[in-house]
This record gives structure tokens, sequence and C-alpha cells, in this order.
């Protein structure tokens, strides 16, 4: 799965609540208890992995936030074979990123947890769930009920990748102006999107974010836009929620253009909801 559809991806599950990819049994302490040592080990294995106070998957997430470290939260509700697989997958998958991310377990059925289910919207979620949430939020990737570890690895996005999965996923259009010093009609390319910007119809819901095409960490981005490093003009890749390209323009831009590209792209949204390009901000 390349880049470029990851972040339609995963800009559609945190547009949608995780409803993309989804949809406790109700036992004594006892019962909880006796099934999961069985399970998973020792009671006081399984202690560990119980919430240690209130709201640790939060705290997880602006510990990680504030060390710029991405944070790989593993939702659970039911201690099973498939949630201890899944947990297998993520011990051994931070053994390698350890440098680059923290992890977390939350029980999604603790009281002490509401804020983060109800931040990511998981109260149908499938479970096992694992999510990976880059420093600022943005969620690069999404694994309900099972994993490779290698695909874990690989959840790691570039930063103007994480920048436009961010915005895109607080619904918000992205302008991704592919330039640099050295690159012609740079002045010319940003023309049309300031003025798209500085329209109050769309200023609100709009953000522009700057590439360098010469960044080695974007290389890859770069490939899944189509766009070639060595470009010697300004490149500006106009995107919706949940990650459609609405339009690429080489050298100038201009707003009326922009805008009827956009007025095309929402044409698939009618009353009874959005096409499966998504729905663009009004």
């Amino acid at each position: 799965m390349n880049r470029l559809h990851v972040l339609g991806v995963a800009a559609a599950v945190a547009a949608s609540g995780l409803a993309a990819l989804v949809g406790c049994d109700s036992r004594t302490a006892a019962q909880m208890d006796g099934q999961a040592v069985a399970s998973t080990g020792t009671k006081e294995d399984v202690a560990r992995r119980e919430p240690q106070g209130p709201g640790q998957g939060m705290a997880a997430l602006e510990q990680a936030a504030a060390a710029k470290k991405y944070l790989f939260a593993f939702f659970w509700k039911t201690e099973d074979a498939q949630t201890n697989a899944m947990r297998t997958v993520l011990t051994d998958a931070i053994k390698e990123v350890a440098d680059r991310a923290d992890s977390v377990e939350v029980n999604v059925t603790a009281a002490s947890e509401k804020a983060i289910v109800e931040k990511f919207g998981l109260d149908r979620a499938p479970m096992p769930l694992i999510l990976a949430i880059a420093p600022n939020g943005a969620i690069t990737g999404g694994f309900p009920t099972e994993v490779e570890k290698q695909k874990l690895v690989d959840a790691f996005a570039s930063p103007c990748t994480e920048q436009c999965m961010k915005h895109l996923q607080d619904s918000r259009l992205v302008f991704l102006c592919v330039q640099n010093g050295s690159t012609k009609s740079s002045e010319e390319a940003m023309k049309g999107v300031r003025e798209f910007k500085a329209d109050a119809r769309f200023a609100p819901a709009t953000e522009i974010v700057m590439l360098d095409p010469t960044d080695a960490a974007e290389a890859s981005f770069l490939k899944d836009l189509q766009v070639d490093p060595k470009t010697e003009s300004a490149v500006t890749i106009f995107l919706a929620p949940p990650g459609v390209p609405v339009a690429m323009y080489e050298g100038a831009t201009n707003k009326d253009t922009i805008v009827a590209a956009l007025q095309k792209a929402s044409s698939s949204c009618g009353p009874g909801g959005c096409g499966p390009a998504g729905c663009p901000p009004k």
C-alpha cells in the first residue's frame, strides 16, 4: 500500500470514527481473572496490563507528543487468543522502533479510558485494534483484529505526510506546495493558493503545507504523488478529505480554477451522503 493511499485511508478512519474499518462479555471479576491468567500468565502479568490510574491512554498520547515520538495504542476488550496475538506482534515491533515510538494498552471498557475512546470513536470498533499515531496527532495507520509486524514498523510517515494527514483528518482542505528557492514559478504558484485561502468561504477549512522537493525524507511521499523530486517548476497538489487529490498544478495557480476543481469534486456529495471520494468542506 503506497503512502498516498494510506493517507486517504487513515484520514477516512479518523473522520468516520473508525466506521470505515468497523462496527465484553459481562463476567464476574473471578471469571475474568481466571480466564486471563489461563491465557496470558500470572495475575500480576494481567494486572500490569490493566489501566493504572485515570486515563493512561490520553496521558500516553501527551507524553509521546511531548517527546516527538509515535504512539502505538493497543485497544482491547476481552482477554482471548486474538488479543494476545496482537499484543505479541506489537511487543515485537516496538523492540525495533523503541527509539521512535512508545506504546500503550487501553482496555476500552475501563471508565478511566472514556476520553481516548471517544476521541477516536472506538465505541463500535472491532477489537483488538492498534492505531499508529504521529506526534502531531495524525493517525498514520489503523490495524483491526490482526496485523503483521512489518506493517507496524512501516507505519511511520514523513513530516509533510503527517501534516497532510492531520489536516485532512481534521476535515481541512490541503494545498501541498512542492517548491524551493530553485523551482521556477514558485511565487506564481502561490498566488492562486493564497487568494483561495484568503476567501472567507474557504479560509477556516484550508491549510497550506510546504514541501521542499530536495528533502530526502519526503522522497517516498513525492513518489506516491508522482512528483519528480528534480522538478524544475513548482508543483501544487490540492487535497480534500479523506485524502483525495482534487487537482495538481505545475507552475502558476488561479483561484477560479481551484474553486471550479473543488466544486467538481464536491459533485459526488448529495443529500444521501458522500460518494466514494468523500466530501470536501463546504
